[in-house]
């Protein structure tokens, strides 16, 4: 089956290729993520994202960054919920539109995607912004799906952000003492 696996980043993707893979789909990165904050940090990730789509010997697209629309539609009115509030499940239907539209443009028989393998994320959250019936809902933190990645990650030497990628999700982070408030991490 041609599968397109929305990519939050190229870590979380890491664990999801392989399982793909494994499964005998042919897979193509779909590295969408109009939510990062900025074009240096979307540039970052989207250059782990290939790396990781070269080393693993699948296609990668690169969905065109727009930062404003993200903001238009998954945050505005939702600046202030708290991580894995309503904004992230908005966030969430944003990126998995995008995503079903180019499958279903390219001829994909189904897409996933590479959130559910993170443990901040919840699942069911995730699956439930598609409807659309050819998205897979494949829960990748399960086989130990994160801790891969992370191992995976560490011997591929991909850049491991420290945040989802909105400002507001680095707000939470640089508040909680996991980054500091830099811009230009």
């Amino acid at each position: 089956m041609k599968v397109l696996l929305h990519a939050c980043c190229g870590p979380c993707a890491s664990a999801c290729v392989p399982r793909l893979v494994d499964e005998g789909h042919e897979v193509t990165l779909f590295f969408s993520n109009s939510n990062i904050d900025t074009a240096a940090e979307f540039g970052r990730r989207r250059e782990a994202a290939a790396r990781l789509a070269e080393n693993d010997g699948v296609g990668i697209v690169t969905d065109p960054y727009d930062h404003g629309a993200w903001l238009e539609e998954a945050a505005r009115g939702f600046e202030d919920a708290p991580e894995r509030g309503e904004r992230c499940a908005r966030c969430f239907r944003f990126s998995l539109k995008r995503a079903a539209a180019y499958a279903a443009a390219h001829g994909y028989d189904a897409f996933a995607t590479s959130l559910t393998v993170s443990p901040h994320k919840v699942s069911r959250t995730v699956f439930a912004a598609s409807a659309d019936p050819r998205f897979m809902h494949a829960d990748f933190k399960k086989k130990d799906g994160f801790k891969l990645s992370v191992k995976r990650s560490a011997e591929l030497g991909l850049y491991r952000q420290s945040y989802c990628g909105c400002e507001f999700s680095r707000q939470a982070a640089a508040k909680n003492g996991i980054i500091s408030g830099n811009k230009d991490l």
